[in-house]
């Protein structure tokens, strides 16, 4: 079975936020290649909620995939848009899906946290 790595996301309210990791595998470590994949992740207040709190795909530009770097930005949001959160937090796990729209996997998972702002307009 694939690792599937744990990551906590803070996301300060009114800040840009995205996460970058580069997924590396073998020995000695190599970037995965990534070019033709796509990925999907969600915020959801627990795992089995119906209700989603966010999604960022590569589709809606809140994932980025660095092709033979083997990087993912994710999460990627505004200061506006994370003014905007009005949930305290969650879960959320991230999928990668290869080219040949068979092969999925999950990468990583974790907590989410939200700060409050107290510098705002």
């Amino acid at each position: 079975m694939a690792a599937v790595f744990k990551v906590k996301l803070t996301i300060l309210k009114g800040s840009t936020f995205s996460q970058l990791v580069t997924w590396k595998t073998g020995d000695p470590a190599t970037p995965v290649d990534l070019t033709g994949c796509t990925a999907r992740m969600q915020i959801r207040s627990d795992i089995d909620s119906p209700d989603v709190l966010a999604e960022f795909t590569t589709e809606n530009g809140g994932i980025e995939l660095g092709g033979t770097d083997g990087t993912i930005r994710y999460g990627i949001m505004t200061a506006t848009e994370t003014a905007a959160i009005d949930w305290e937090g969650g879960t959320y796990d991230l999928e990668i899906v290869f080219a040949d729209d068979v092969t999925v996997q999950k990468k990583i998972k974790g907590a989410v946290v939200v700060v409050p702002e107290v510098t705002r307009d």
